[in-house]
C-alpha cells in the first residue's frame, strides 16, 4: 500500500503533544477504568464511603472480586482504603473524584 506523507513534520519537530513515557501511563489508566466493574465501583464510591460487603450488595460480584479491584484502583491511586474496627472502608481520591467527573461528563455529551 502507498501511503502519502502530507503531515511535513521534521523528526526533530515534536508534533506530538505527550511524550511515549505520558501516553503509556495514560493508556494504562485508561485500561484501568475500561473494566466496567472497576467503574461501577468507582461510581458508588463518588459520594459515599463503602466496605466490600456494602460494595456486594450493590454490585453482586463476589466478595474476592471487589477486593481484587479496589485493590487494582488504591494501587493506581483512584482509592484510598482506612481500617475501621474490623471493616476496610474505601473511598475516592482527588484523582479518582477527578476521572469521575471527566467520566460523567463524556456520558452525559455522548450516551443518550
Amino acid at each position: 500500500m502507498f501511503m502519502y506523507n502530507n503531515c511535513r513534520c521534521s523528526k526533530e519537530s515534536n508534533c506530538c503533544r505527550y511524550t511515549d513515557n505520558q501516553m503509556s501511563y495514560v493508556g494504562e489508566q485508561l485500561k484501568l477504568v475500561s473494566v466496567k466493574a472497576r467503574l461501577n465501583l468507582l461510581f458508588l464510591l463518588e459520594n459515599k464511603t463503602h466496605c466490600v460487603s456494602d460494595l456486594m450488595e450493590h454490585t453482586n460480584l463476589s466478595q474476592s472480586l471487589i477486593s481484587h479491584h479496589l485493590s487494582d484502583l488504591e494501587k493506581s491511586g483512584f482509592v484510598n482504603s482506612k481500617k475501621d474496627g474490623r471493616f476496610v472502608e474505601y473511598s475516592l481520591t482527588q484523582k479518582g473524584e477527578e476521572i469521575i467527573k471527566n467520566i460523567s461528563n463524556i456520558i452525559d455529551k455522548e450516551v443518550m
